[in-house]
This record gives structure tokens, sequence and C-alpha cells, in this order.
């Protein structure tokens, strides 16, 4: 492996976790070979059959322009579950059969273990012939290793956690008053609902002082503007920047994520890696992760226990920092973006 590599990332714009993942890579990759990036397809906007008119436009431009790209010596396609796969089978049995060039195949998705689950015969065997394909399968915990390692060979299968840069952040651990932050985006699979519920039952408690962030777009939108017009210790601040997520992070005491499904969120190790402590739920490979010692976990759409969980940790200041300096030093040791890169490099050389 040397810097004259020509590598071939290929994934989606404007999905959030998968699109900042990719960005990352590059940015940690680029000076250890040539790194190029095809992102040509976006994530759809607009509601039912405009959403799938535009979903289906976006993919066959980039599957008839991909062709065309400049051969690399190494591929990494990004890929989701149902409609992400079946775009991205194309990019692999095209970079393996016609440039004959190593695949990597990176599986995001909050419900790729659904899709593995299906009852066609047509996807499963094209499930089957993109995992013999490609080189490699990178998959984000030990829980979808074992779900994955059904279809592809076990030893083609690797474990990489997402990654974040700490030193992006810089934790205050203060939490007087506590305060809780919310950033992703505003739709239902990520338990927003349940948390403008569970902040309305807060606010009718007695003797607990606490602050609540929240940042993101989509559909309920209104709804968090119009509970932060409701409440002085609630703010709504809509789109973020990179920066500025990250001082809000920086300056949080409790990252909370009620989602109903995940892999393992991007958002929720930012969260940690600004030294909040966090509430959540136990899906996907988040169990894997937060300990009791680190935050508390939920159960997805249950307002009630999501409203007790925040209670407790805000009377209970001393507690959430301590959670908050746990997370914040796992993310240094384990899930930092040095480490991933290193890991990925790795990964190559022994695939080319």
């Amino acid at each position: 492996m040397n810097h004259n590599t020509k590598l071939l990332i290929v994934g989606p714009r404007g999905t959030g976790g998968i699109d900042q993942y990719i960005t990352e890579q590059r940015r940690y990759l680029e000076d250890r070979m040539d790194v190029r990036l095809y992102t040509r397809y976006t994530a759809p906007k607009g509601e039912g059959l405009e959403r799938a008119a535009r979903m289906i436009l976006s993919s066959v431009l980039a599957i008839l322009l991909f062709p065309f790209q400049r051969r690399p010596d190494i591929v990494h396609v990004h890929s989701s579950h149902t409609y992400s796969f079946y775009r991205s089978a194309f990019f692999v049995l095209f970079s393996a059969y016609v440039w004959r060039v190593p695949v990597i195949l990176h599986i995001h998705g909050s419900s790729f273990d659904e899709f593995l689950d299906t009852d066609s015969v047509l996807v499963r065997r094209l499930q089957s012939l993109v995992f013999e394909t490609v080189d490699d399968v990178v998959v984000l915990s030990e829980y979808w290793r074992g779900l994955v390692s059904r279809r592809a060979s076990s030893d083609k299968v690797h474990v990489m956690a997402n990654a974040v840069e700490p030193a992006e952040y810089t934790p205050t651990f203060q939490a007087d008053p506590v305060h809780i932050v919310f950033v992703s985006n505003l739709i239902e699979r990520k338990g927003i609902g349940e948390l403008l519920d569970a902040i309305e039952a807060l606010e009718s408690m007695p003797d607990l002082s606490f602050t609540v962030s929240i940042g993101g777009r989509g559909p309920f939108a209104d709804r968090a503007a119009a509970v932060a017009e409701a409440y002085d210790n609630v703010e709504y601040l809509g789109f973020l920047s990179e920066e500025e997520k990250q001082d809000l992070l920086s300056r949080g005491t409790v990252f909370v994520l009620p989602t109903y499904a995940e892999g393992l969120p991007i958002a929720m190790l930012e969260g940690m890696a600004g030294g909040n402590a966090i509430v959540t739920t136990p899906v996907g490979s988040i169990p894997e992760v937060i300990t009791e010692d680190r935050g508390i976990l939920v159960t997805p759409g249950n307002s009630d226990e999501l409203t007790r969980a925040l209670a407790r940790l805000i009377a209970d200041p001393d507690g959430a920092v301590r959670m908050g300096r746990a997370n914040r030093a796992l993310i240094e040791e384990r899930y930092s973006w040095e480490s991933n890169a290193n890991n990925l490099v790795e990964m190559y050389a022994q695939a080319d």
C-alpha cells in the first residue's frame, strides 16, 4: 500500500451518518493514498411517488455514469438496506468483474437485519451473489457480524465501528443545570415524538432544573418549535453546521436518542465525544457500547420510560457527569478516526 494506490469510495450524499463517514474517511486517508469519491446519488426529497421517482432517477444516473470513472486499484462501496443495496450491487459487480479490482462492501443501515431476513428468493440470491463477490465486508459491531455471516463467509466479515474525531469536541462537563441535547433528523424513527412528550412531562415535575436543546430538521420541526415556544428552558435550533453541532454537544450533559432502529449511530458517538451521558434504546449495536456506567437504555416508543430516565439524570447531575467522562474516555480509546483509518489501510493492503 502506497501513496499511488487509487482508492474509489462509492456512496450517497445527504444521508446523515453515511455521508459524514465518507467525508471523514477521505480526510483521514488522502495523505496515504490517491482517494476519489463517487457520490453522484443523493438522499431523495419529497414524499410518496415523488420521492420514489427522485430515488430511481438519481440511482439510474449514477449507474449509467459509473463505468466512465477512471479504473481504481480498490473500490470501497458504502451500502444500506433495500434500494441502497440493489444500487450498490451494480457497483460491486461491475468493479469486480469488469475492472477486476478488489471490492470492499461497507454495511450501514438501521434495518439491514430485516433486509437479510427477506422472504424473496430473488433478493436472497442477489445478497449471496454480492457477498460472494466482494473481498471483504465491513460491519459496525459483533451483532452485525453475526447477522451478515449468515450470507457472507465469516472470514470476510470485519468489525469496524463508526468513528469520530475527539479533538473536534471540548467537553465542559457542566451540569448546573443539566443540559439535555438532541441532534438528529426530526423523524419518527429517531424518537423525537417521545422526546417531546417526555419534555412536556418533565416540565410538570417540581424541583427539576434542566435545559433542552434540539437540533435538526424534519417532519417534527413544527412541534419541536412549538414546545420550545411554550417553555423558556427549551430551544429549537433547526439545522446546525458541523461547528455548531460540535459546540452544542461539548456543552451538553445528556445526549438523548430514543431511536427505534440503528446500526451504531454516529450521532451517539458524537454525543459521547462531547462528554455527555447517553439516554437511548437497546437497538442494533447500541447495547455493546452503552453500559450502565455510560448511560440509560429505554424501550423504543415508550415516552414514560424516557421521562423517568431523563428525570433520574437531572436529579443526579454528578452521576451524569461521571457517565460523560467515561464516554469521552471510551471514544478516545476505541472510536477515534485515527485507529479507524489504520484498520482500513491494513484491510486494503490485504485485499490488494
